[in-house]
């Protein structure tokens, strides 16, 4: 009975101190990939590699071996690039150096 107690004790206490830790934003992950081989298989068994970074990569994999090639669903190059500065051709009025 004691050990039940201090169990659930453990747990609650736990749970009390989980739940008002700040929550930090996770970012998507970076998956450059952005193309996928799927592999035939006999009965649909076949698998998956997300691993390409060119569809030439992925159709050179999949010769002879059977499968095809498919745009990968979590491709995510990253964070934008940022602009270097005004527009070619904006002129020194767009560029704020009037």
């Amino acid at each position: 009975m004691r050990t039940r107690i201090i169990v659930l004790a453990t747990l609650v206490l736990s749970t009390e101190a989980l739940a008002q830790s700040p929550a930090r934003p996770y970012p998507f992950p970076h998956d450059p990939y952005r193309w996928c081989a799927v592999y035939g298989g006999r009965g649909g068994g076949g698998g998956t590699n997300c691993g390409f970074l060119t569809i030439e990569q992925c159709r050179a994999t999949v010769s002879g071996i059977g499968g095809f090639c498919e745009p990968n669903q979590f491709y995510n190059p990253g964070k934008p690039s940022r602009t270097l500065g005004p527009q070619a051709g904006a002129g020194a009025a767009a560029a704020g150096r009037w």
